[in-house]
């Protein structure tokens, strides 16, 4: 792991039966970065960030998934430790996995439990810094006024942005963000990735974001990593991504859809 690097993906497969979802993936990720994780359905994009999270386990052998110098799993294995490594590791979901039953405060709250006794957040008594994270978050994403709402009753954008509050009350140092805009309106969409960029370049968070959405990724992350068939196609400035690598990433048919002012 470089002194820069915050996270180090070494070497990571993953097969579930014949399928190998990922193929000998081998990342290192600087703090700061905003990086964007393209590819096509099944490319392994949404496995990487299970695996980083240790929300599945890579393949026994040689491959290691290393965070802030410690490992989250290596050899197949979780680590003991990796409650406390996920402390600092923020997950946001497509569909928000926000507890609708409960109000928006209560689950951006939550983001706390890492660092609270496990009845305090079962009983909702929550300790005061908590309760001023928890507001200060919703404020700042425009959602202090539906914060006694039930989280079910509120719009795909405001739950997303509810999930990002979450992960900022966690006091997360990296977000990995799996396909955070795929069920939101244009709108809501661009609000949500302005709001991860700002984390990213005020706050300093080192953002993961899977995207299906091409042009979101040159638009908003300076490095693109592209994945196909579960291996790394394409890592590098999104700049330099150029429209027959990306034919090549989607196939043919990539051209017919692909947006105005695409690059060169």
């Amino acid at each position: 792991m470089t002194d820069a690097a915050v996270l180090s993906i070494r070497n990571a497969s993953k097969t579930f039966g014949q399928r190998q979802a990922l193929d000998g993936v081998s990342l290192e990720v600087r703090k700061g970065e905003m990086i964007a994780l393209i590819g096509p359905s099944g490319s392994g994009k949404s496995t990487l960030l299970r695996s980083i999270s240790a929300l599945q386990t890579i393949d026994a052998g040689k491959g290691a998934i290393i965070a802030f110098d410690e490992p989250v799993q290596q050899n197949g294995r979780i680590s003991p430790n990796v409650r406390r490594i996920r402390t600092r590791i923020g997950m946001i979901f497509q569909q928000f996995n926000l507890v609708g039953r409960l109000s928006l405060f209560s689950n951006v709250a939550l983001g706390s439990l890492g660092r609270i006794h496990f009845w305090q957040g079962a009983l909702g008594l929550w300790p005061a810094e908590t309760k001023q994270a928890a507001m200060a978050a919703l404020h700042r994403f425009g959602l202090s006024d539906y914060a006694s709402q039930r989280a079910n009753t509120l719009s795909g954008g405001q739950q997303q942005r509810g999930a990002i509050a979450r992960a900022l009350v966690q006091k997360a140092k990296i977000i990995l963000a799996d396909e955070p805009v795929a069920s939101l309106d244009p709108v809501s969409a661009r609000r949500v990735m302005d709001i991860l960029r700002d984390l990213n370049r005020k706050d300093g968070l080192t953002v993961l974001v899977t995207l299906h959405q091409v042009d979101y990724a040159l638009r908003y992350c300076d490095r693109v990593v592209a994945l196909k068939a579960g291996k790394v196609v394409y890592d590098g400035p999104a700049s330099g991504l150029k429209t027959e690598q990306l034919i090549d990433i989607y196939g043919p048919e990539f051209e017919d859809v692909f947006w105005e002012g695409a690059p060169a």
